[in-house]
């Protein structure tokens, strides 16, 4: 699998998804205002990889900062963590980075300036270990829901690229492909930004996973005529009612997997759940620059002047969506609740 994201010698190395699949590109991060600028324009992409970005971004720019006393230190990074939450206000896992770094600031200030400066960049790394760990639990939660032959569609980009490595949506895929189980796997284009043409695809084809493109417009059609086993998507956010936030498009596919009886599932770490917010319709839903839409790959293809709407997500009611599988069991919609019990537990029960 291709590496999304490092820290390297106190700089973000992060691949610069923007170009795929035509050029492989890294681009060094010295501070974290380009970390940030590399969050907005897209050169990584996907919640869990924006959340290790934002931490990454945030511990690098805990080291210029000049301070002796905790409060002082604290105090000058708060415009740090706001730079980060600011740039992707839809997906809640920059914001999960963030608090959980808050947290630990807070509980280990004992050590100094200098040791929590040094602490910051062991968590940042920390947290890219433990996202890799998280999306193959994932895949071993998941993976019994692909049978051997079966076929999974899949919308925009929740695979390695959009992570720390491994995969969210991908995850079961990888295991059941890893089980011996023969899979295929067809990814939808994407519009209007392309990430499963020009992602999903991609690293699909890197690790030698079959892969079929099609239009967006297409998977009501492969679904009518049974060519399609099983839909499994990833999220930005999903809300404590079992709302999906995830790409623009989502909303759609779900749409086609209940008509057509087709199983719609969501892979997510549950950092990207979250339980503080009652509904998808409560989440802020980003709208991008609508050059998005009327030019491709600098190729003007709509009339100059026309008006756009460019919402970059779009809220799934959780009644499209037959199960939440994360790394701590997989969960009906309505039984997220039960993520704030200990220990949690899998259902075992059939989806």
């Amino acid at each position: 699998m291709v590496k999304t994201i490092e820290l390297v010698d106190g700089k973000v190395v992060m691949l610069d998804q923007s170009r795929l699949p035509l050029e492989v590109r890294y681009v060094e991060c010295a501070d974290y205002h380009k970390v940030a600028e590399g969050i907005k324009k897209l050169w990584i992409r996907g919640a869990p990889a924006i959340g290790i970005a934002a931490a990454m971004g945030a511990a690098i720019g805990a080291q210029e900062i000049k301070a002796d006393r905790f409060e002082e230190f604290y105090e000058a990074l708060e415009p740090v963590f706001s730079t980060m939450i600011a740039t992707r206000p839809t997906a809640v896992n920059i914001e999960w980075a963030v608090n959980r770094l808050r947290k630990l600031l807070k509980s280990k200030k004992e050590l100094g300036v200098g040791g929590l400066k040094a602490l910051l960049i062991d968590e940042a790394n920390n947290m890219l270990a433990e996202d890799i760990e998280v999306n193959r639990e994932i895949g071993r939660l998941g993976v019994r829901f692909i049978r051997d032959g079966d076929t999974v569609i899949t919308h925009c980009n929740a695979g390695s690229l959009a992570t720390g490595g491994y995969g969210t949506a991908t995850a079961p895929i990888r295991a059941a492909i890893e089980r011996g189980r023969k899979v295929h796997v067809i990814a939808d284009e994407t519009r209007p930004v392309f990430q499963g043409c020009r992602l999903t695809a991609w690293e699909l084809m890197q690790d030698g996973i079959p892969v079929t493109l099609i239009t967006d417009s297409a998977a009501g059609a492969l679904m009518r005529k049974g060519e399609i086993s099983l839909a499994i998507v990833g999220t930005d956010r999903t809300a404590a009612n079992g709302d999906v936030v995830n790409k623009i498009g989502t909303y759609t596919l779900a749409v086609l997997c209940k008509e057509h009886g087709v199983p719609f599932y969501v892979a997510a770490p549950t950092s990207s759940i979250d339980l503080s917010i009652a509904t998808g319709d409560l989440v802020p839903i980003e709208e991008r620059d609508p050059e998005e839409v009327t030019v491709v790959s600098g190729c003007r293809i709509a009339p100059e002047g026309v008006n756009v709407r460019n919402p970059a997500f779009d809220v799934t009611p959780a009644k499209y969506v037959t199960a939440i599988i994360t790394e701590k069991g997989v969960f009906k919609p309505e039984e997220l609740h039960k993520l704030k019990e200990s220990p949690v537990r899998s259902s075992t029960r059939s989806f």
